[in-house]
C-alpha cells in the first residue's frame, strides 16, 4: 500500500493465493480419497466409487473448492487489506484486538466438534459392550445350526443322532422351527386364566423336538423339560420368564393355556416349565414373551452341541460324513451360533469404527489449528519470551505461560461440546430398549484427553 497498491489489488492477491491453495488441496484430496476408498468401503461395508466420468460430481467438487478458497481467503483479504500503512510501518500490531477473536473462535469450534465425536465414540462402544455382555439364557459355545433343505435328515433323525454321538462328534442334537438366534413365528390366539380381556397379546412360538433344551442349555426357574417318558408333553408348554410375567402367573406350573392355531379348534396346553429368558432376537430389546412346544412336523433346523472332547474340525468332518450319508443331495452348510449372534452387533460396530475414523480426523485438524495458533502467539511474543528467559524463566515457566490460553480455549470447547454430545447420544441410545447409560466418567476422560 505504501508503494501504491490499491485495496482491490490486495484483495485480488489474497483471494487468488487462497484459491490456489484450495485447488492444490483439492488435487491432494482426490488422490487420498482414491487411495483410502477401498479401506473405507471395507469398514462401512459399502461399494462406493469415485464418479470420474460424472460431470455433476466434478461441478459440485469444483464449486465446493472455489467456495472454500473464497471463504478461507476472505478474512485476510478484507481485514488485512484495510490496515493503514502508516500505522503498520510505525510498528503498530495489525492483528491485535479484534484479530485474535476469529482465531480463538475457530479453535473452539474445531475442538468442540472433536470432543463431541470422541464422546460419541465412547458411548457407541459402551453400548456395544453393554449389550454383548448381556445374559442370553443359554450356552452359545460349541453350538451350531444346520438348515434342513430337504427332509432327509429329519426322516432319519434318530439314526443320525445316534451315529454322531457314537462317533464322539456331538453330545446332543435337536430340531426346531426357528434358529436359536431368531423367532420366526408369532401367535396371538392365546387364552389363559386371569387374562385381561382387552389385551392383544402376541407371543413368540418356537416349535421344538425333545432335547432342544438340553442341546442349547436352558436354565430352568421352575418345572421340568420335555420328556419322552410323558406322552402328555405333546400338549405342553414351556414358557420363558417374560411370558410367565406377562400372564401374571405366580406359580405357572400346571396352568392351562389354550391356543387357536390358524383355522383349527382351540387346543389346551399345560405349562410344565419356566426358563430364564433366552435371548433369540435383538440384543438391544427386551426379550419377547415366548412359548416352546413340541412339534416335529415344522422342523427347519438341526441344532447340534459339539463334543468338547473332540477337536472342532474333526467333529465337523464327522458330522459332514454322516449328513452326506443320509442327505447326499444337500450341501453341508453349518453356522456357529455365537458367530450368528455376533452379527447382530454389525451395524453398531460399523458406526463405531466410522466414528473413530472421523474423530481421529477431527482431532488431527483441531491439533493443526491449535498448533497454528501456538506458533502465531509465540512469534508475536518473541521479545517477551526473550526478556523472561534473561531474568531466569525456565522452559516449564514459558510452557505454562503459553499453554494457559489454549487450555482455557479447550475447556470452553468442552463446556460447549458436553451438552451437545449428551443430547445427541442420549437421543441415539433411546433407539434401544436395552441400553447403557452415559456415565459421568465419559465426560471426565474426554475432557482430560482433550
Amino acid at each position: 500500500k505504501a508503494v501504491g497498491s490499491a485495496k482491490r489489488q490486495l484483495l485480488y492477491q489474497f483471494l487468488s493465493e487462497s484459491l490456489l491453495v484450495a485447488v492444490i488441496a483439492f488435487v491432494i484430496s482426490i488422490f487420498l480419497v482414491w487411495m483410502f476408498l477401498p479401506v473405507f468401503n471395507e469398514i462401512a461395508e459399502k461399494k462406493m466409487v469415485i464418479l470420474w466420468s460424472n460431470p455433476f460430481f466434478w461441478s459440485i467438487a469444483i464449486l465446493f473448492t472455489f467456495v472454500t478458497g473464497l471463504v478461507a481467503g476472505a478474512y485476510p483479504a478484507f481485514y488485512l487489506s484495510s490496515f493503514k500503512p502508516i500505522r503498520v510501518l510505525k510498528g503498530a500490531t495489525p492483528t491485535g484486538g479484534f484479530g485474535r477473536i476469529p482465531r480463538k473462535v475457530l479453535v473452539i469450534a474445531q475442538f468442540t466438534v472433536s470432543i463431541v465425536l470422541i464422546i460419541g465414540v465412547i458411548v457407541v462402544f459402551k453400548q456395544i459392550d453393554f449389550s454383548e455382555n448381556r445374559p442370553v439364557g443359554y450356552n452359545r459355545n460349541g453350538l451350531i445350526t444346520i438348515a434342513n433343505r430337504t427332509q432327509d435328515i429329519h426322516n432319519h433323525f434318530d439314526a443320525v443322532k445316534k451315529e454322531l454321538i457314537d462317533a464322539g462328534a456331538i453330545v446332543e442334537m435337536a430340531e426346531s422351527h426357528s434358529p436359536s438366534t431368531d423367532v420366526w413365528l408369532g401367535l396371538d390366539g392365546f387364552d389363559w386364566r386371569g387374562e385381561d380381556p382387552n389385551s392383544q397379546a402376541s407371543f413368540g412360538a418356537i416349535m421344538v423336538s425333545h432335547d432342544f433344551g438340553k442341546t442349547v442349555g436352558w436354565n430352568f426357574l421352575k418345572g421340568r423339560d420335555f420328556s419322552k417318558e410323558y406322552a402328555s408333553d405333546s400338549a405342553a408348554f414351556i414358557l420363558n420368564e417374560a411370558a410367565a410375567k406377562f400372564m401374571g402367573f405366580k406359580n405357572p406350573i400346571g396352568e392351562i393355556i389354550t391356543l387357536k392355531f390358524g383355522s383349527s379348534e382351540k387346543t389346551s396346553y399345560t405349562v410344565i416349565g419356566v426358563i430364564k429368558d433366552m435371548l433369540m432376537e435383538s440384543p438391544y430389546e427386551s426379550v419377547s414373551p415366548s412359548v416352546f412346544f413340541l412339534n416335529r412336523n415344522r422342523s427347519n433346523f438341526e441344532t447340534i452341541r459339539l463334543s468338547p472332547a473332540t477337536d472342532t474340525r474333526s467333529a465337523l468332518s464327522k458330522i459332514e460324513t454322516v449328513f452326506k450319508k443320509y442327505a447326499p443331495a444337500s450341501p453341508f452348510e453349518y453356522k456357529f451360533v455365537d458367530a450368528e449372534y455376533a452379527k447382530k452387533f454389525g451395524d453398531e460396530k460399523r458406526t463405531g469404527k466410522l466414528a473413530v475414523v472421523f474423530a481421529v480426523l477431527a482431532v488431527f485438524i483441531s491439533c493443526l489449528g491449535i498448533f497454528g495458533l501456538a506458533a502465531f502467539t509465540s512469534a508475536q511474543r518473541t521479545k517477551e519470551i526473550g526478556v523472561r528467559k534473561v531474568v531466569g524463566a525456565s522452559i516449564f515457566n514459558l510452557w505454562a505461560l503459553l499453554s494457559k490460553e489454549f487450555i482455557v480455549l479447550v475447556f470452553v470447547s468442552f463446556l460447549l461440546a458436553a451438552p451437545i454430545a449428551w443430547y445427541f447420544m442420549n437421543k441415539w441410545l433411546n433407539n434401544y430398549e436395552y441400553r447403557a447409560v452415559i456415565s459421568w466418567w465419559v465426560f471426565v476422560v474426554t475432557c482430560l484427553g482433550a
